[in-house]
């Protein structure tokens, strides 16, 4: 491996270990709202959660506050505040890597565009296309970032049962290993899994790019001749923070209907839509983007918190 990969990998490593333990107690709050769960009680299984899950609207109104402010507060009242932190574990194990195989994917994308001596018009397209592919690439390959007995969908899979029903990280991890080869245990998910994690990656690194390059040439000088930024913090929080915006637009009913299956309230990836869509009385939009301000909310920070961290380590590794 190339000085430059290793630089993209470790950098990238670290970025998703700061975003990560920065943005947990948000990701938490949107689980349960994705799975239809406000308050599961210590103990609980997935197949409780699945229960309670597909109960009416008028039925979930009746028991549950299904908002986010709820969640969290009945979160933090019933579990502790450490409680927003279910997950972490199971994440912070996997997610630097993963990070470090996308950014791994978005450095590739870069150099194999440098390496072109064509147009400046074409080498702007180039870049796009190679981010792009790099993005696709590395989105796809961190989902079996470990080796296929571990796969992103099995990490998500652990820590949605330590989120929804409130398991301890080796409770999770023992349930999840016990249906390792079983289509509706450990691999639950994985398919709404890669649809999430492939083109909208290639989108969330052409868009970090395309926002990148307008910011670097924002400035003019007197002579009206662009310049540089030479603000190194906030045009990468800036620029990562429109990526995920554009990104989670196209990827989020993914998303949802990933975390649906796996809380064990979904069968299918069109099954699940279509139930999401039913339970919203009709409408399209709401159905598949139930929590997707709350998605915005974790998301932002945390591609602004991590392309920060993966630009300034790269340059300190350089």
């Amino acid at each position: 491996m190339s000085n430059e990969a290793w630089v993209d990998f470790v950098a990238g490593w670290i970025s998703g270990g700061v975003s990560v333990l920065a943005c947990q107690p948000i990701d938490t709050v949107l689980t349960r709202l994705q799975a239809n769960t406000a308050e599961v009680q210590a103990g609980s299984t997935l197949s409780d959660v699945s229960k309670l899950s597909k109960l009416t609207s008028t039925d979930v109104a009746e028991t549950v506050a299904l908002r986010p402010s709820n969640i969290f507060k009945g979160m933090v009242s019933n579990f502790g505040v450490q409680s927003l932190w279910r997950g972490s574990s199971a994440m912070i194990g996997a997610v630097p890597i993963q990070n470090a195989l996308l950014m791994s994917g978005y450095g590739a994308g870069k150099r194999w565009s440098d390496s072109t001596n064509e147009s400046s018009e074409d080498s702007k397209k180039d870049v796009l296309l190679g981010v792009f592919v790099g993005g696709c690439t590395g989105g796809v390959l961190q989902s079996f970032v470990m080796s296929p007995s571990l796969s992103q969908a099995q990490v998500e899979l652990i820590k949605v049962s330590q989120q929804v029903a409130g398991k301890s990280v080796t409770s999770a991890t023992a349930s999840v290993a016990r249906g390792l080869f079983s289509p509706s245990g450990a691999w639950r998910g994985l398919g709404a899994t890669l649809l999430r994690d492939g083109i909208p990656h290639g989108v969330w690194f052409v868009a970090y790019e395309v926002a990148k390059t307008k910011m670097t040439l924002f400035r003019e000088n007197s002579n009206g001749v662009k310049s540089p930024t030479q603000d190194n913090i906030a045009m990468p929080m800036l620029s990562g923070a429109f990526a995920a915006t554009v990104a989670w637009l196209v990827g989020y009913p993914f998303d949802l209907i990933k975390t649906r299956i796996q809380a064990g309230s979904g069968e299918g990836i069109v099954g699940t839509a279509r139930d999401l869509v039913n339970e919203s009385g009709g409408r399209i939009i709401n159905g598949l983007y139930k929590g997707f301000t709350w998605k915005l909310y974790r998301s932002i920070p945390a591609s602004a918190i991590g392309f920060l961290a993966y630009e300034t380590a790269a340059k300190a590794l350089n």
